[in-house]
């Protein structure tokens, strides 16, 4: 599954470490170091446009998102939720074929 973080930029959700709040990140002298040391190792994608709401974190990249963390939780989720349901599309081929 992947999920669409904005502005063109999609992961895979397994990949992800963690979704942290923009509005956080001075909080934490380890988030700001981290940060540094990746923009340095040319390992994080910033927004262009948009104000950045959320910090994706993977293994090999930070992506700022313009999206909340509450969105890309959802999204992130709906696997979770689609897993969930049923197939019952043999079901409705063979009522078709009746």
């Amino acid at each position: 599954m992947f999920i669409h973080i904005g502005e063109g930029n999609v992961v895979k959700a397994d990949e992800v470490i963690a979704i942290i709040d923009c509005e956080l990140l001075s909080s934490s002298s380890i988030t700001e170091e981290m940060v540094f040391n990746r923009r340095k190792e040319k390992q994080v994608v910033e927004t262009e446009e948009y104000e950045p709401k959320a910090m994706v974190i993977t293994e090999e990249t930070i992506y700022f998102s313009p999206l909340s963390v509450a969105t890309l939780k959802k999204r992130g989720n709906m696997q979770t939720t689609l897993n969930r349901l049923d197939d019952f599309s043999e079901e409705i081929e063979e009522a078709r074929d009746e």
